[in-house]
């Protein structure tokens, strides 16, 4: 169901999905499209109440998204460019090395130091990828054995592949899926996409229980999604 809410010269149109769950949630997926997630049976006045409270957040967070998209960061993998990993910015240093057939990449003294033939970008570029994916790999290995006690089910496989739109994901087959951009975000919030998927292991949706699972094990976890929402946008090469 599709509703519209006019709050004073803007236009607010958003998405309403019912769930058999308790409380309202309200979301914004980069670059505009609002979703409403309602308990079943809530009516369309309580939810347009409820929107209309949140509406100067809903409105700030559409211009921010909005400006990001305008100013969407250029990559041209030279020295001084600042690269994220685990939440924090390290500026990049790239060594010409003409003995060398395949770029290597390390974190070394607060910087990313990149040694290459030459300063080419499309291998350095591919050899942050191959970095990043191996981090990702390595970070989430160690996190889901941290929480594993706090679970029954194991996944059948651990992945690190390329997911535009997503952190993570679970399949039918309890394989777990991350995005090889995961190493970039902040360390609390990586635990919330690990854990979040590990609970897909018991429901393939986002029904009550599911959230009821995840809060069990991480009850701060709005705080690390709030974190992603407002900072994924900009996390890629």
């Amino acid at each position: 169901m599709r509703l519209i809410l006019d709050y004073g010269t803007t236009r607010l149109a958003f998405d309403v999905i019912y769930k058999d769950r308790k409380n309202m949630e309200i979301s914004i997926e980069p670059p505009h499209k609002i979703i409403v997630i309602a308990p079943t049976g809530t009516t369309e006045e309580v939810i347009l109440k409820k929107v209309r409270q949140k509406a100067k957040w809903l409105i700030g967070k559409l211009f921010t998204f909005k400006n990001m998209q305008t100013q969407k960061i250029m990559r041209e993998f030279v020295s001084g460019e600042s690269f994220m990993y685990l939440g924090r910015n390290y500026a990049m240093q790239i060594i010409v090395d003409q003995t060398i057939k395949q770029p290597e990449v390390k974190l070394f003294r607060g910087k990313f130091v990149v040694t290459a033939s030459s300063k080419a970008e499309a291998p350095i570029k591919g050899a942050m990828e191959a970095w990043y994916r191996e981090k990702t790999k390595e970070q989430i290995e160690e996190r889901i054995k941290y929480y594993q006690p706090y679970l029954d089910k194991v996944p059948t496989a651990i992945k690190v592949k390329e997911q535009k739109k997503r952190w993570g994901s679970c399949t039918s087959k309890n394989e777990l899926l991350f995005n090889w951009r995961c190493a970039m975000a902040k360390a609390h919030a990586l635990d919330y996409i690990i854990v979040h998927e590990m609970c897909h292991l018991y429901y393939k949706d986002h029904s009550k229980a599911f959230w009821e699972l995840l809060a069990s094990i991480m009850p701060d976890y709005e705080v690390r999604k709030e974190w992603l929402k407002n900072n994924g946008i900009n996390m890629d090469l």
